[in-house]
């Protein structure tokens, strides 16, 4: 009786690992394929999405859920785009410059010292 009334339908294991196998199998190609820097990259990150999407729709049985999972996503969605964003004024837009003060101190200081010891062993 349980079988007449089942609510969804539970897909196949099989056919999902054989699309995460074909899709991989599409990322490899892209990466060994001669293709632009560009394109490689959009092409292997579309290929993670979708295997992503696979993987939280089937396996993590999200495709089965009522909405409550938005409810659930929207506090983790403003974190994660939150923070890159409040940090991006100290870390995002300076962090790779190679005119830092803490060098050009450390330089100075190196200087002095070697300037005070070589005035320190002409004393003596």
């Amino acid at each position: 009786m349980h079988d007449e009334h089942s609510q969804h339908e539970h897909p196949k294991y099989a056919v999902i690992f054989g699309a995460l196998c074909v899709f991989t199998l599409i990322s490899i190609l892209a990466d060994v394929v001669d293709l632009s820097w560009g394109v490689k990259v959009v092409a292997v990150l579309s290929v993670a999405t979708c295997k992503a999407l696979c993987v939280m729709a089937w396996f993590m049985h999200l495709k089965f859920e009522r909405g409550w999972k938005y409810v659930l996503l929207a506090p983790t969605t403003i974190l994660a785009l939150g923070l890159p964003l409040a940090l991006t004024p100290d870390i995002g837009e300076h962090y790779y410059t190679q005119d830092v003060p803490q060098s050009d101190d450390y330089a100075e200081h190196q200087t002095r010292a070697a300037a005070h010891h070589g005035s320190a062993a002409a004393e003596h």
